[in-house]
């Protein structure tokens, strides 16, 4: 992957193959300490200890469609070059968090890429659960949550084509990574 925008858009994916309804996903940037942190949280169905540990293996995946599964790892080898790291915590029944660390200004950083498409696209495509999105640089913020959208637009869809252009002109003008 070339951007870490798809690194989370496919981290964000196994939340939602894993059933979650509720889906946190932060962007977070600390110039002070050079540190850019991306973590996907959820309620989904959670894995065990040798579970999370073998998900970091491209060599384990749950599917049967095919005999690799690479988004962790990859993402993992990302942060890993900028001399970070990735943790993946995760309990059944209860959900995962995985959090990548990355040098914020490491030379083998790869670019952010478009998170607002990312967020729209994950939006649209599944209106039916709820998503928190954080992003911060330094002490400044935009949150993003679909429960309070909910409540505004009163049994509107998430993914009405106004709901979503709404969505991304609400990022574009907050967004302090812009």
């Amino acid at each position: 992957m070339r951007e870490l925008s798809l690194n989370l858009l496919d981290v964000a994916q196994n939340s939602l193959t894993a059933g979650a309804s509720l889906v946190e996903i932060g962007v977070l940037v600390n110039t002070d300490k050079d540190l850019l942190n991306i973590y996907v949280k959820d309620n989904g169905k959670g894995m065990t200890q040798q579970q999370a540990d073998a998900a970091q293996n491209p060599f384990f995946t749950t599917r049967t469609t095919r005999k690799v599964g690479l988004g962790i790892p990859l993402f993992k080898m990302a942060a890993e070059m900028t001399g970070g790291k990735l943790a993946l915590t995760s309990q059944p029944n209860v959900g995962t968090l995985i959090s990548a660390n990355f040098g914020w200004t490491h030379i083998d950083r790869m670019p952010l890429g478009d998170l607002c498409g990312t967020l729209t696209v994950l939006i649209r495509m599944n209106p039916h659960v709820d998503f928190v999105y954080i992003e911060r640089f330094n002490d400044k913020e935009m949150t993003l949550d679909t429960r309070e959208l909910r409540e505004v637009l009163e049994g509107v869809s998430l993914s009405n084509p106004d709901v979503i252009a709404w969505i991304e002109e609400f990022y574009k003008e907050n967004s302090p990574l812009i």
